[in-house]
């Protein structure tokens, strides 16, 4: 027999929808970039529709957050919420920077289109294979200290922070003598990066949950003070600092387990006596 829903949790609901809505509108700016009729034809305004779009894929994240921790707060987490939850990460976190890869690569998509969008749907494809494992393996006596591969949203920011600099080097006023080439170099690049992402997704190598294990609870003096100094750097040279802290994220979690691998290892192979 259908079970049938009779109260919603109306806070929490309304976070989950703004991410949704914030996914949306991503699409949307992203949609504006007009197809390149040459590899050269890249233009500023293009670039300010992207950062845009960026933006608000890091906004949607505020709202993901939130709704959990308010859902937890009120003490009002529901199988709804859930659900909802993963149905409105795969539109924001999975379509959206899909899409926004391949208008932010016009070189690529130009020479490339099918691998372009084939690369964009596999990430699709991932982030829903991600969200649903999540759902599926996740109970509520779980710490949510770790995660079993890389979480969709930063899997989205780590394709998102790159809208960041690529506005920076397409600018008008960007006097970066080299602005062309490394905005050419990170085309070709950028979307192998997000299929090796994609994949990431669907691993087992596990990654830290970031604000649980970062700022909740009590902490040293000195993680305070390391974090407001990281956030200052954010903020003078977030054109770059941005990406390069998400790929940072993304690339711990193989580096982390290599190392335990390694150190394992060590530990096998030395004499007891």
């Amino acid at each position: 027999m259908m079970k049938r829903i009779r109260t919603i949790a109306v806070l929490p609901t309304m976070f989950t929808l703004g991410n949704v809505v914030c996914g949306f509108f991503a699409i949307v700016l992203a949609a504006r970039v007009d197809k390149p009729e040459s590899l050269m034809d890249v233009a500023p305004g293009d670039a300010g529709s992207l950062i845009l779009s960026a933006w608000l894929i890091f906004l949607a994240m505020l709202f993901d957050a939130l709704d959990g921790y308010v859902a937890r707060l009120t003490k009002t987490a529901s199988d709804f919420g859930a659900q909802l939850d993963s149905l409105c990460d795969l539109v924001t976190f999975g379509v959206a920077p899909a899409f926004l890869l391949v208008k932010m690569c016009p070189r690529f998509e130009f020479l490339h289109r099918e691998a372009a969008w084939v690369i964009a749907a596999c990430f699709v494809a991932c982030a829903a294979m991600r969200l649903a494992r999540f759902n599926v393996e996740t109970s509520e006596e779980d710490d949510h200290m770790f995660f079993n591969g890389l979480p969709t949203p930063a899997a989205a920011a780590s394709i998102a922070g790159f809208a960041i600099m690529f506005f920076a080097l397409r600018k008008e006023s960007s006097q970066f003598v080299y602005a062309p080439q490394v905005d050419a170099v990170l085309q070709t690049v950028l979307p192998f990066f997000a299929a090796l992402v994609a994949l990431l997704m669907v691993s087992r190598i596990p990654y830290p949950h970031i604000v649980n294990q970062f700022f909740g609870g009590q902490r040293s003096f000195a993680h305070v003070v390391g974090l407001l100094f990281a956030l200052a750097m954010v903020m003078v040279v977030r054109n770059h600092a941005v990406p390069i802290i998400c790929c940072a994220f993304v690339f711990s979690g193989p580096l982390r387990l290599a190392w335990r691998k390694v150190v394992e290892h060590r530990r096998q192979e030395e004499p007891l006596f």
